[in-house]
């Protein structure tokens, strides 16, 4: 098993820094490749680069309410969560399907609650 993670290219868990504006203010990312290389797939399917589509994430989470303290470790769930649902096949494997096509409220009501590992039942006390 860890060959298979032991003898990848080096160069994925190496850190990037990516340097973009946020409303007018400089902001700097600093992620492994592996991370880098998934989002950039995900921006492309919707048609932006990786700044626009970076800011956007950026504006849709303040606007739903979220606290952005970790915005670097927030990116790293974004590329993983979009693995995890083509795994699933919640987003097409076919990259000319934009995620803003798909039905988000759909793909949202079928996963569990959360806090809840993935096909394991949640037992609650009342």
């Amino acid at each position: 098993m860890c060959k298979l993670f032991i003898n990848a290219d080096p160069q994925l868990w190496v850190s990037r820094t990516h340097s973009l504006r946020i409303d007018g203010m400089v902001t700097s990312v600093r992620i492994e490749n592996a991370f880098w290389r998934v989002l950039e797939e995900v921006a492309e399917r919707d048609g932006m680069n990786l700044p626009q589509m970076i800011t956007r994430l950026y504006h849709e989470s303040i606007d739903a309410g979220h606290d952005l303290g970790n915005f670097t470790s927030f990116l790293r769930v974004c590329a993983m969560r979009y693995l995890a649902l083509q795994l699933s096949g919640d987003i097409p494997a076919d990259n000319r399907v934009a995620i803003a096509s798909l039905d988000a409220e759909g793909i949202l009501a079928r996963e569990p609650v959360s806090g809840a590992p993935r096909g394991r039942a949640v037992k609650t006390t009342h």
